[in-house]
Parts: C-alpha cells; sequence; structure tokens
C-alpha cells in the first residue's frame, strides 16, 4: 500500500481539480448539471482513482486504477474544449488548465510504464 499524497502527479491532479471548481463557479446557472458538473466529476476522478489505486495490494491493481485515471483526464480534455468553445472559458484559462492538464497526463502515462515495468519483473522471477 502506498501513500497517494507522496504521489507528485496526485498533488497535481489535486491542484487542478481545485482550479476546475473555482473555474466552473461562473458558468452559467443552467450548467450546473451539465457541463459544470461533468468537468468537475471527471477532473476529481483523476486523483480519486490514484487514491484509490494507492490502497490496493498489487502494482497491477494499482495500474488499472492509472489507466481509469486516464481516461478521466481524456474526458477533462474534451470538456474544456466544449467549455472554451461555448465561451465559458477564455482562451487563456482554455490554454492554461489544458496545459496542466497535459502534463498530468504525461505524468499518468509514465507512471503506468513504470507499473508494468515492476509487475512484468515480479512475473519473470516468479
Amino acid at each position: 500500500m502506498r501513500n497517494y499524497q507522496d504521489l507528485l502527479v496526485w498533488e497535481k491532479a489535486h491542484r487542478l481539480t481545485l482550479s476546475v471548481y473555482k473555474g466552473t463557479r461562473s458558468f452559467p446557472n443552467e450548467e450546473r448539471f451539465g457541463l459544470t458538473s461533468q468537468m468537475r466529476r471527471s477532473c476529481a476522478s483523476i486523483p480519486a482513482n490514484l487514491a484509490e489505486g494507492c490502497g490496493r495490494r498489487s502494482d497491477g491493481e494499482m495500474g488499472r486504477f492509472v489507466q481509469i485515471a486516464m481516461g478521466s483526464g481524456a474526458e477533462l480534455s474534451y470538456h474544456f474544449r466544449l467549455a472554451r468553445d461555448l465561451e465559458f472559458l477564455t482562451s487563456d484559462e482554455y490554454v492554461r488548465l489544458d496545459s496542466d492538464l497535459s502534463e498530468i497526463m504525461r505524468m499518468l502515462s509514465s507512471l503506468s510504464q513504470k507499473l508494468k515495468g515492476a509487475l512484468k519483473a515480479v512475473r519473470k522471477s516468479s
């Protein structure tokens, strides 16, 4: 079992979630149960899945939750684009949020690869 708070990618994903919550406060009220909710849920899913994966027993299980977090990140990327195109986000806000998300996605990909490598090494030694 790992401590999720020790993961830099978790910290960055948590900070992005806080930014998304703050940024969506200004969205139109009619989007409260639409895009606002979708963005908040998909963003919060990234650090939440990392936390859940850290509570599992194996690298394989952790890797599965990292993959789920990556799926949530891909969904969030689309939500950012939609919010920009609907003019709920300014171009500057979009660039900042998308850049932060891209960094998190690269880190998740790297973590996934490390976990796969560790899992292969364990299988070879068995």
